[in-house]
């Protein structure tokens, strides 16, 4: 029989993970987290939880983690703009969310909230208004592995809401703000631009939501969302050079950069991730990089503040949120 308010959190140790994590605790959930054994788990530090050590290819400890609890929150993926091999990600972001799901529906939980991500979706044309839910996206035009990757799990999750699992997805937009220990891509360019390793940039466009914001709306899609419906947990549509603007707004350090057309950038982009293949490091720029920065990221969340009563702050504050925290963690340091 099911806890009551007991929910099973994967990802808790990354950032929208331990967003989501500390918003449940705030409203008296019971939790029980998935972590795998090598985590960095600062983001736990205060949080009463059960830790269950595994992953997400670990049906064993799947298993144990859904056992008794009412509420799911799956979280967890595997995100990197560019990986060496593709089959590692779609087993972690697609297969494993379809046995995450099944095993969850069958241990008897009573909600599922499955995060995925604008990236699951298709993009307006430059000028026109902000993409939604319902902007039509096909496989063959999805840019990147993890892109793919979280399109195809998006497809799993929908197909089995429709044999009776119930399932709430969720569309995270650029989640930003204090907690981003490793940090995620977004972080990286905020930090790299306050500390002045950002000279140039090219033209593109981000919806920068703050991470506590993301986390409420999943929350809100746990009490109010439709089962098998997507809601966008976007925020506020700006330009890079905006995003780089509240950066230097908020540190006082004024910083002359140098915008760059992407159509040049792809040879370094290549040579990038040659040199990632021998290195096993992660490459700063890369092809999918530059193909997604042609078009504006930009998206709607009118469905979720119409049917969930989804809000979200500024971007100023999300980026003045995540620097505070980048600086009292360290991260700022020339």
């Amino acid at each position: 029989m099911a806890r009551a308010n007991l929910a099973f959190v994967t990802g808790a140790t990354g950032f929208v993970g331990a967003a989501v994590a500390r918003a449940l605790a705030l409203r008296g959930f019971s939790l029980r987290l998935l972590v795998r054994r090598a985590s960095e788990r600062k983001h736990l530090a205060g949080l009463e939880a059960e830790l269950v050590e595994g992953d997400l290819n670990d049906a064993v400890s799947l298993t144990h983690g859904v056992k008794d609890c009412r509420y799911v929150f799956h979280v967890a993926a595997d995100y990197r703009i560019w990986v060496p091999e593709p089959e590692a990600m779609i087993a972690t972001n697609v297969r494993a969310t379809e046995t995450l799901l099944r095993l969850a529906h069958a241990a008897g939980v009573e909600r599922i909230v499955y995060t995925s991500s604008v990236a699951a979706l298709g993009l307006a044309p430059r000028g026109a208004p902000p993409a939604d839910e319902k902007t039509p996206i096909t496989y063959d035009k999805v840019v990147g592995t993890y892109k793919k990757s979280k399109f195809l799990a998006e497809q799993v999750a929908l197909r089995l809401s429709d044999e009776g699992i119930p399932v709430v997805i969720v569309n995270p937009a650029a989640p930003v703000g204090p907690g981003d220990v490793k940090p995620t891509p977004t972080g990286v360019m905020i930090r790299d631009a306050a500390t002045g390793r950002m000279p140039a940039f090219v033209d593109t466009g981000l919806s920068v939501v703050h991470v506590d914001d993301c986390a409420e709306g999943h929350l809100l899609a746990l009490e109010r969302g439709t089962i098998g419906e997507r809601y966008i947990l976007g925020g506020e549509n700006i330009s890079m050079a905006e995003v780089l603007g509240l950066v230097d707004e908020v540190t006082g350090k004024p910083v002359r950069r140098f915008k760059l057309p992407i159509g040049p950038l792809m040879p370094a982009a290549v040579v990038a991730e040659q040199v990632a293949r021998v290195t096993g490091k992660e490459p700063r720029l890369t092809r999918d990089h530059l193909k997604m920065a042609r078009k504006m990221m930009y998206f709607s969340s009118a469905k979720a503040e119409a049917d969930l009563g989804y809000t979200y702050r500024p971007a100023r504050e999300a980026v003045r949120d995540a620097l505070t925290w980048f600086e009292t963690h360290g991260y700022l340091k020339a």
